[in-house]
């Protein structure tokens, strides 16, 4: 078995592999040159994530600057959108469904490493995959930790550590996060009322 398929399949793996050090080194060349293009040259760098990513869907986009570890392990849907400073280590796949806004510096890290100093100071490693569902926001600076499952319609406040599954239908904030209330049809109802914009 192979280190990218020990890191794939959950397990302890060693990042000191020629195949993994490829792959990075494509990441971080990909990357770079996202980061770096002109303002006006969004298409252009939508286009080296396309390149790089395990699938983008219709109208995505991200702010530059990115941060990913292999960029290949990760999939966004339709309508997805990333403010600027979002880094994914994705050593698992990491899912994410369509209508999906996430605010500055949100972290998305499927690493982890071993509680054992012995075992962890052989430079062994390993990640869980992470699933994020639709028609989710994510507020700016929240961090998602390896293992996560985050259900449909969910808000997640600023600043929360996700380290349990997050339900469907619910606005979760906090460190560690957890679920504070349904989001209900009266939300739907003020929504929608705001949301009336008059033509002139």
């Amino acid at each position: 078995m192979t280190q990218r398929e020990r890191m794939k399949g959950a397990m302890l793996y060693c990042a000191d592999d020629d195949e993994l050090r490829q792959m990075v080194r494509r990441c971080k060349e990909l990357t770079y040159k996202f980061n770096h293009a002109g303002y006006e040259q969004a298409e252009t760098r939508m286009q080296y994530l396309r390149e790089l990513l395990g699938h983008v869907g219709e109208n995505a986009y991200f702010e530059p600057e990115v941060y990913f570890d292999y960029g290949c392990h990760i999939s966004v849907g339709d309508n997805f959108y990333a403010n600027t400073g979002l880094i994914i280590l994705d050593q698992c796949d990491v899912k994410i469904g369509d209508n999906v806004f996430l605010g500055p510096r949100v972290g998305i890290y499927c690493a982890g490493h071993p509680v054992d100093a012995g075992v962890r100071n052989r430079m062994l490693e390993y990640g869980k995959p992470i699933t994020i569902g639709n028609s989710v926001w994510i507020g700016g600076n929240v961090v998602i930790n390896p293992g996560v499952t985050i259900g449909d319609d969910v808000v997640v406040g600023s600043g929360s550590v996700v380290t349990r599954d997050i339900p469907s239908h619910v606005i979760a904030a906090g460190n560690p996060c957890r679920v504070l209330r349904s989001i209900t049809e009266e939300d739907r109802i003020y929504w929608e009322q705001q949301a009336v914009i008059k033509e002139i």
